[in-house]
Parts: C-alpha cells; sequence; structure tokens
C-alpha cells in the first residue's frame, strides 16, 4: 500500500442508503419484475394488478425500503402531501373531520399536513401559503368567505380546493358539508311546532365565521315565517366556552318576559346553558327548553340530555377527501357533497309551560 494512501476504515465500506436506485434494483430482482414495473406500482398503483402491488409491497416491507419523495415527487408533479386549515380541533366535528380526513388521504398514499387558523382570516391565509410553498397537491379549508388574498393566491396558484362544513348547490364540486342554514330553520321549526313563541338565542360569534352566520340566519327565517322574533335582551353571542354561556344565559334569563325556548350555536354553548339553568333551580324542558348544535359525548350524559343538531363531521371529512383526490388525479366525482345534518330529539326539549 502507498504510504500517502488513506488507511481503510475499520467500520469496512459504508453501507448504501436504502433510498437509492439500487435499492429500487433489489426490491425488482426479489419481486421478480422490471424496476419499471416497481416505479409503476409505487406512483401509479391504478395501473398495477392487485397481485403485483401486493407482491411488490411485501418485498419493500421485508427490504426496508424508503422510496424517494423528492425523486417521486419529479416524476409524479405531485408530493402526496394535502393541507387543511381548521379553525380549531377542539370543538367535535371539526376533530371527527380531521380524523376521518386522515384515514381517507393515507389509504391513497397521501399525507395530511394541518393547522388551526383561530378563525383568523389573516393567520389562515399565512398557513395556506406556507403549505403552498411545501408544495402541497390540494386544500381543505372551512367554510366559504376567505381573506381577499387568499382568494387570488388560490386563482394565482390554481391548487384544488374544497371547502368543507358548507354547501353551496352552486358549486358542489367545491363545497362539501350541511345546509346551515336549513338546519337551525329546521330545529327553529321543530320548537314553533311543540307551542314555542318566545325564543332566546345564545349564538356562536359570526366573526369571520359564515357557518355561525347562516345558522344564526336560518332562525330567524323559520321565526319569520310565523310572525315571530326574538327580543334584543334575548339575543346574546359569545364564543364556545361553557362558562361564557353560563353568564351569558343568566343575562337573557334577566330579562322578562323569560323566553321558553333557548337555541345554542354550538355544543359548548348548549352545556353551559343546561348547568346554569339547572343551578337557578329551573326545570328542563318543563319550565325551558334547551337546543343546540353539534353532538357531543357530553350532551347525551348530562343530568337531562340535550337536543341537537347531529352534523356528520366523519362523513364530511371523508368526501371531502375523495373530492379532493378526484380533482388531485384526475379521477370521475361520484360522491354527494351535501353532508344533511340530523336532529337528535332528546329530554331537554319538550312544549311549553301552561
Amino acid at each position: 500500500m502507498d504510504e500517502t494512501s488513506p488507511p481503510p476504515s475499520p467500520a469496512g465500506p459504508k453501507p448504501r442508503s436504502p433510498r437509492t436506485p439500487k435499492g429500487l434494483r433489489a426490491v425488482a430482482r426479489a419481486a421478480g419484475v422490471s424496476t419499471a414495473t416497481v416505479s409503476r406500482a409505487i406512483n401509479r398503483p391504478e395501473v398495477v394488478s392487485e397481485e403485483l402491488r401486493t407482491r411488490i409491497a411485501a418485498v419493500i416491507e421485508h427490504l426496508g425500503w424508503v422510496p424517494d419523495g423528492a425523486a417521486r415527487a419529479l416524476v409524479t408533479r405531485r408530493s402526496g402531501t394535502v393541507g387543511a386549515v381548521f379553525p380549531t380541533l377542539i370543538q367535535g366535528d371539526f376533530a371527527r373531520a380531521a380524523n376521518a380526513l386522515q384515514r381517507e388521504l393515507l389509504g391513497e398514499g397521501h399525507t395530511l399536513l394541518m393547522a388551526c387558523s383561530d378563525y383568523d382570516p389573516e393567520l389562515e391565509f399565512r398557513q395556506v401559503r406556507i403549505f403552498a410553498e411545501r408544495g402541497v397537491d390540494g386544500l381543505i379549508l372551512v367554510g366559504g368567505t376567505h381573506h381577499p388574498d387568499l382568494v387570488r393566491l388560490l386563482e394565482r396558484l390554481a391548487l384544488p380546493v374544497v371547502n368543507t362544513f358548507v354547501f353551496d348547490p352552486a358549486n358542489p364540486g367545491r363545497t362539501v358539508g350541511p345546509d346551515n342554514r336549513r338546519a337551525l330553520f329546521d330545529l327553529t321549526s321543530y320548537l314553533i311546532g311543540l307551542g314555542h313563541r318566545r325564543f332566546g338565542v345564545i349564538a356562536q360569534s359570526t366573526r369571520n365565521n359564515d357557518r355561525a352566520a347562516e345558522r344564526l340566519a336560518g332562525i330567524r327565517d323559520a321565526l319569520g315565517a310565523h310572525g315571530l322574533a326574538t327580543r334584543p335582551a334575548h339575543h346574546a353571542e359569545g364564543l364556545s366556552g361553557i362558562a361564557e354561556a353560563r353568564a351569558l344565559f343568566r343575562r337573557i334569563m334577566a330579562a322578562e318576559p323569560r323566553p321558553t325556548a333557548i337555541l345554542c350555536g354550538n355544543a359548548y354553548l348548549a352545556v353551559g346553558a343546561e348547568l346554569e339553568a339547572l343551578a337557578m333551580g329551573l326545570a328542563v324542558p318543563g319550565d325551558l327548553s334547551i337546543v343546540g348544535y353539534d353532538d357531543i359525548e357530553i350532551m347525551s350524559e348530562l343530568p337531562v340530555p340535550i337536543t341537537t343538531v347531529r352534523v356528520a363531521g366523519d362523513e364530511i371529512g371523508r368526501r371531502a377527501a375523495r373530492c379532493l383526490l378526484a380533482r388531485i388525479l384526475g379521477r370521475p366525482d361520484a360522491d354527494g357533497h351535501e353532508c344533511p345534518a340530523e336532529i337528535v330529539v332528546r329530554a331537554s326539549s319538550g312544549p311549553p309551560p301552561a
């Protein structure tokens, strides 16, 4: 050996990364197929038979090979990622939708990137811009109203977008969710049918929340159809806290004559209203009916289970994923995109006191 030559490494030759093209060739040899077939099974699985996909997947698992995402993106011109911005993940509907969305996307080989905007349009815009810079293949947003700069950005990038928890019959391919106005119109009409004429409303704040605004419009439409309206002193808006709802409920009930039914804009507002009603010694529904929107577990476990509008958040997540993937992959989209809300009648609603 030449004196100037470096000594051999005591650890031996450096192992090859499983992400190299030689890893691809090893998979092809073990599976008894060509490297092109392995590449197709990874990048375009729909053109490879199920038997071949299963065999290649088993070999990849056995060898522990990880396909190079950057290389795959160059071939497919897709990153395999989807960005989603939800206002919050505290509320039941959004959390259920996010879980279903992730499961559906993962089943199609896509990764979900998540962010929360806290109902702030500027923050939502910044998060979407970051997702776009990361090269996401598409976006899941909530609601149909967004920051003007966000709308212009999406138009410029031509990114596939699905707006969830709203439904626009004029644009079904971009919206997946319930008709919020119809849901509260029907719930209010149900209470009117029980005989109620004096209503209180603890609404979710409509600031930067078009779904809450639509629900409030549904209440007003139903009342107006019967020549009714809420008194200003019987209307209050909050965010989503139980403690806040208790304070708002007490304020509404201080105004005479008291309402005989309270409509609440979300689950936490309804829970707070009932807890405060019981603390004040009111009988629910003997003295007062209380109803809500959304259906979280505690609503059916309270001393008086709460009547509410149930929105199928998990179904919205699944349909949104399928709708977005159809647009990303150029597939036909046969799914219906309206997810009707359901009124779940429980013990908290009944006829008004005599």
